[in-house]
């Protein structure tokens, strides 16, 4: 029999939540250790998933999160512009890709990869760093062969060969209102829910300890945020598949992303 939705006003769900983190350590409710933070909060509030119905109101979502992870949290996937031409399968893997870690192996011969985590305060040791042109209203990738470490002489050799070693040409970008447009689709009002951890005999444990109400999504600061490099684009491609194109975000900072937060907890 399917479990009945739970409706919430937002002054319940904030009760809710208050008397969760009173209830201390909660074991994991999923088995393996992945996601277990946001799963089992959504079991403890009795929701299906992360969209949380309160009615008459703005869209909302719950955003839970470990305390002190030095992990990124995927916001959403994007591929860049021109995407007529499948820009990262198309040039950045055939031009400027280097051979596959696992290549020979798990992975035919020739496997190529690209994979690069570009940030907006300093270029990758590879020369790429993420641009922002408010003029053109791009957010964009570019390429410094000078910025390459010595350990890429022989990749740079490589690209030199390939296509030369200027900017990229097309360079891949994000036009500011398809960019706004996705990440306001996907940052919405949220509960943004962080909890400590435990491992007890081979068990991982959760005491949810800060709550925060967030609301009216940013783009500013969100444009802010890949300029401090808060918010950073990850290349996760290889011959046989792309993995997709990820905008990724550091630890504590969802909440620059929003006119207004508020904290609870």
């Amino acid at each position: 029999m399917a479990k009945e939705t739970v409706i919430y006003t937002k002054p319940a769900l904030i009760d809710k939540l208050k008397e969760i983190a009173n209830m201390g350590w909660i074991p994991n409710a999923r088995k393996g250790n992945h996601g277990g933070v946001g799963n089992t909060l959504e079991d403890l509030l009795g929701l299906k998933e992360n969209n949380l119905p309160i009615p008459n109101a703005a869209e909302w979502e719950l955003k839970a999160q470990r305390l002190d992870s030095g992990s990124l949290t995927t916001l959403f996937h994007f591929e860049p512009s021109p995407r007529a031409i499948g820009f990262v399968a198309k040039v950045f893997l055939p031009k400027y890709g280097w051979a596959h870690k696992e290549a020979g192996a798990r992975h035919d011969e020739g496997e190529m990869s690209f994979r690069q985590t570009i940030n907006g305060l300093a270029r990758s040791d590879r020369g790429f760093i993420v641009k922002i042109d408010r003029t053109e209203k791009k957010v964009l990738i570019s390429f410094d062969a000078a910025s390459v470490d010595i350990r890429h002489s022989a990749w740079l050799k490589s690209v030199k060969e390939s296509v030369g070693l200027g900017e990229l040409g097309p360079q891949p970008y994000w036009g500011f209102d398809d960019l706004e447009h996705k990440a306001g689709t996907k940052l919405l009002n949220c509960f943004y829910v962080q909890a400590e951890t435990k491992t007890v005999r081979k068990k991982e444990y959760y005491h949810y300890t800060k709550v925060m109400m967030l609301q009216k999504f940013n783009f500013e600061g969100f444009l802010k945020a890949i300029e401090e490099a808060r918010i950073l684009v990850d290349f996760d491609a290889r011959t046989g598949h792309n993995h997709g194109t990820k905008f990724r975000l550091r630890q504590n900072a969802l909440p620059t992303l929003y006119e207004k937060a508020t904290v609870i907890l």
